[in-house]
């Protein structure tokens, strides 16, 4: 059955678009994401920022599936090393969320990150993220020289 181009429509907004600082990704909270009063729990803020990182790098180029299977010459695993989280505000159910994510630094096998999470302009929960890459041996590796130019926003270089 042809969909007439509704489904690359749909798709086209799933991951979010890449931006001047970063990226950019919407999200709704669902019923599974809120504790019993409506508001979202502690964790599942845990899980947008992980979608957002994750869609970062998608579109950016750089999947996750691809390098686990060694597509780039061996494979390559994204581990994050250290989380901080500030709680400012609560989401509820049904809220419409945009989940923003941007480079800050990039040395050695690390890239430091920094996200917000929002309702409308308001700011409800912001994170620092470091992340590493590690090689199947468990070993630190490298951050591709191919990929600081890609990651770093232009107002960082």
């Amino acid at each position: 059955m042809d969909d007439h181009g509704e489904s690359a429509a749909l798709c086209a907004g799933l991951s979010g678009a890449l931006t001047e600082f970063g990226h950019r990704l919407m999200a709704r909270v669902y019923y599974a994401d809120t504790d019993f009063s409506g508001v979202v729990y502690h964790a599942r803020y845990l899980e947008f920022f992980e979608r957002g990182r994750s869609d970062y790098l998608r579109l950016a180029g750089v999947h996750h599936t691809e390098l686990a299977d060694g597509k780039h010459g061996e494979r390559i695993i994204w581990v994050v090393r250290r989380m901080e989280i500030d709680f400012r505000g609560s989401a509820r159910m049904d809220d419409v969320l945009t989940i923003e994510t941007r480079t800050e630094d990039i040395s050695g096998a690390r890239i430091f990150m920094a996200q917000q999470l929002k309702r409308g302009g308001k700011v409800l929960v912001e994170a620092r993220v470091e992340a590493a890459i590690i090689g199947e041996n468990g070993r630190p590796r490298r951050f591709p020289k191919k990929w600081i130019a890609t990651f770093m926003p232009k107002t960082n270089r």
